[in-house]
This record gives C-alpha cells, sequence and structure tokens, in this order.
C-alpha cells in the first residue's frame, strides 16, 4: 500500500504568495475610511459656505456703516412765509345792491412750497360781516394765483371807525408744515375804498 505525503517544494516549485488584504472600498477598513472622507467633504463644504456667507455680511456691514449718510429733506416753509395777499380794486357795484354791501378783490400767491389751504378770511370790525368766493376752504398751489372776492356787509354802523386807518384781513392758512393765522395789511388804496364804502353805507351813522 502506498501514500502520498506532502509535496516538497523543490526546482521552480514556490509556496504560492498570500492573498492580497483587502483594501478600498470594498473591505471593511475601506469602507470605514471612505465614510470618514464623505463626512470630511461634508463637513468641509458645510464650513467654507458657512465662511463665506460671514465674509459677505461683514462686507455688507462695513459698507453701510462706511456710506455717507444722506441728510433729511428740508421741511417745508410755514404758510405764511409763501402767501402773499394783494389788493386789486373794488369790485364794481350793480343799481340794486344794497348801499350796505360792497366787495374788494384780491389775488392771493403761493410764491414756493406745497400748496396751501385758506381755511378762513375775516377783518378786525365787530360791524362788518366777511365772505369769500370762492367759500373757504380753498387751495392754491405756487404758479397759479387766485382772484379772490371778499364781500363785506355793514350790521352796525355804530362799530366802524369814520375813517379807516390800516385795515386788514385775517387769514387763517393751512399747508404740509403748520396752519396759522396771518394778518395782511392791503395798504392806502384798499383804506381809502373802504372807507369810502363805509360812508356810503352809513351816511351820518358813525359815531
Amino acid at each position: 500500500m502506498s501514500a502520498i505525503g506532502p509535496v516538497e517544494p523543490g526546482g521552480e516549485t514556490r509556496p504560492s504568495a498570500p492573498p492580497p488584504l483587502p483594501h478600498g472600498p470594498r473591505g471593511p477598513l475601506g469602507s470605514h475610511h471612505g465614510h470618514l472622507a464623505r463626512l470630511y467633504g461634508r463637513h468641509r463644504r458645510t464650513v467654507l459656505a458657512a465662511l463665506t456667507a460671514a465674509a459677505v455680511l461683514a462686507a455688507g456691514v462695513l459698507l453701510y456703516t462706511t456710506r455717507p449718510r444722506q441728510p433729511p429733506p428740508p421741511a417745508a416753509p410755514f404758510p405764511s412765509q409763501v402767501t402773499a395777499v394783494t389788493y386789486l380794486k373794488p369790485q364794481a357795484r350793480g343799481p340794486e345792491t344794497n348801499k350796505r354791501n360792497f366787495s374788494f378783490i384780491v389775488e392771493l400767491t403761493v410764491e414756493s412750497g406745497p400748496p396751501v389751504t385758506v381755511t378762513h378770511i375775516s377783518q378786525p370790525y365787530t360791524g362788518l360781516s366777511t365772505t369769500s368766493s370762492p367759500h373757504v376752504p380753498f387751495r392754491t398751489k405756487e404758479g397759479s394765483p387766485r382772484k379772490i372776492v371778499i364781500t363785506l356787509r355793514v350790521t352796525e354802523c355804530g362799530e366802524l371807525p369814520g375813517n379807516v386807518g390800516l385795515p386788514f384781513l385775517d387769514v387763517t392758512l393751512r399747508n404740509t408744515r403748520a396752519i396759522r393765522t396771518h394778518s395782511f395789511i392791503l395798504g392806502p388804496r384798499y383804506a381809502q375804498d373802504l372807507s369810502t364804502a363805509l360812508q356810503v353805507a352809513c351816511s351820518n351813522d358813525f359815531r
């Protein structure tokens, strides 16, 4: 009976090399390293994005803080500073006009700034009532002078002076800045025409 024992190396016969260790993404160690690499890549991208956003934000804040601030727009002028009332002439009277009613024409001009609204017109004499055409309130803007007919009606001659010195109109004006009442002195022609009208209206009834 014969038996075959282990083959002894000899000649060109050599023991075979051991199989290579697993590496790369296929083995367990390779999978672990690959996972770590992916985590690192994602973390790196997140950090870079955060740093970029912070840099952009910092640049914007720096630009905002270093940019010179624009001065606020100037405030609108007070309405009385830019409004003028000029006396033009007495309005012609018709034959049927009551002698105790008389009218004068004035012109209101806004020289600059926002539109001005006239909310009230009056005069200082208690023996006279005052109305206007157009009726208040009405608005006038820059570059558009407004003619106004002021009608006065004598209600009590005893409350009126025989000779008017410097008569004026109290006009309440409003714009986006304020509302103010201003006294406009209309000059000697208006004083003379008003005195004449009062003489006709009251004859000898002056106190």
